[in-house]
């Protein structure tokens, strides 16, 4: 009979041997920094993404040029086409307005939408104006606080704007939007900040603003597409895994380098600097390239479906799709086990200054499911200047810079392969 205090202890001295264990990767960490910042493959995965960007430019759901780039695992996407757009306020003044009609959106009636426009701040307020807003275009003015919290005004401002009977949205965030099951699918697009800003200094002054706006996006059937598989299969534990992940897709404007051909290559220069350097880890060191992130995580979602009997041998998903800035370090969700052993790992990259280990290790790919079933991890960058560029004509690879991708490339591939080598696998 093996008592609970026993367990305990064993699992204690466990984690203990795997944090001695670590220190002994020094020599390889830096190899694998000599080679990737100042050796054969310095500069190699800015090349790469250039060549790929330059060669295939934005990678739409659904679209042709995504499917050029795939292979391996079949799942099936959104297929959303933007059509001809326009937008042009006719009051107080005459102005042609700059949008991008969000994914999956409905079209506006052949004629067009021409209506009042109604400025608000938040949802809250909406909720507070709903008897002004029928027939009305509810324009958000809502100011940028965070990714995750401001993207809601994006993902949902269509619905909450239709539930008060208001007939078209418009908000300063472009990308994917999800209307809500039972509520009425109105059109909606994205405006500039600026002509946001402009509208709601009109209705403070109590001008009535008049806006025309012409859609003629649509959504088709779903269509085949891919996930991109590659790996270094594992020496002793071949069937466990670390799995490292940006996502293939992207938004139809610019070239999608940044968001996030960026994360897509490092995942991949991973594998090649650890290829290069004739090393094989223990287990299974495997690169996932996502299909149709930008619509919700649909690749990642069927993947995870598609790998479930084996869910319980994976032992850490990493993914990058925050920009390949200069890093910083990682965020990571997992055991405290688990955390004090990366946090061991992470001194490996001393050398290159990059030893921050923080919470939060996720992504939208693989967000709802390492948090139930494995650690997680994602890439910190100096990303200040993420928005600049996000879902714009600016995310090209003006944004890029080598030597910031060479030490991204550096993390990734250190961290994958001291914890794929390591003797245990990370605590749940």
């Amino acid at each position: 009979k093996i008592e609970m205090s026993d367990l305990f202890f064993c699992h204690v001295l466990l984690t203990l041997l795997i944090l001695c264990e670590v220190s002994k990767y020094s020599d390889i960490a830096h190899q694998i920094i000599n080679l990737a910042v100042y050796g054969k493959a310095q500069n190699r995965s800015d090349e790469r993404l250039a060549e790929f960007t330059d060669t295939i430019g934005n990678r739409v759901s659904g679209s042709k040029n995504l499917d050029l780039n795939v292979h391996l695992e079949l799942v099936k996407i959104p297929h959303w086409v933007r059509g001809e757009e326009s937008a042009v306020m006719l009051l107080p003044r005459n102005h042609t307005l700059a949008i991008l009609g969000l994914g999956s959106s409905v079209g506006t009636p052949p004629g067009g939408i021409e209506a009042e426009a109604m400025v608000v701040e938040s949802f809250e307020e909406l909720k507070k104006r709903a008897s002004e807003a029928k027939g009305k275009i509810v324009v958000y003015n809502q100011p940028f606080v965070s990714y995750g919290e401001t993207v809601t005004y994006r993902a949902s401002g269509a619905s909450e704007a239709a539930k008060v009977g208001a007939v078209a949205s418009l908000h300063p965030h472009t990308g994917w939007q999800w209307y809500q099951p039972g509520v009425a699918q109105i059109p909606t697009a994205c405006i500039t900040v600026e002509d946001a800003q402009m509208m709601a200094r009109m209705a403070c002054r109590g001008q009535r603003i008049v806006v025309r706006l012409t859609m003629r996006d649509q959504t088709l059937p779903d269509v085949d597409s891919y996930n991109t598989l590659a790996e270094i299969t594992g020496s002793e534990h071949p069937e466990q895994v670390v799995l490292l992940s940006g996502h293939l897709d992207s938004w139809d404007m610019g070239q999608g380098a940044m968001d996030d051909g960026g994360g897509v290559t490092i995942s991949w220069e991973a594998l090649s600097l650890i290829r290069d350097l004739g090393l094989r880890p223990k287990r299974t060191l495997r690169t996932v390239l996502w299909s149709a992130e930008e619509p919700g995580g649909v690749g990642a979602a069927q993947y995870f479906q598609q790998h479930k009997a084996n869910i319980s041998n994976f032992n850490l998903v990493m993914e990058s799709d925050l920009g390949t800035f200069s890093p910083l370090g990682l965020q990571f969700t997992g055991s405290d086990e688990a955390r004090a052993i990366m946090k061991e790992v992470m001194k490996l990259l001393a050398t290159i200054n990059v030893t921050s280990l923080e919470e939060h290790g996720e992504g939208t790919d693989v967000n709802s499911v390492h948090y139930v079933f494995f650690p997680g991890a994602s890439l910190h960058t100096a990303d200040q200047r993420y928005f600049w560029f996000h879902h714009s004509d600016s995310d090209t690879m003006s944004v890029q810079n080598p030597e910031e991708m060479n030490l991204c490339s550096t993390v990734w591939a250190v961290v994958a392969y001291v914890v794929t080598d390591l003797d245990g696998m990370l605590t749940r």
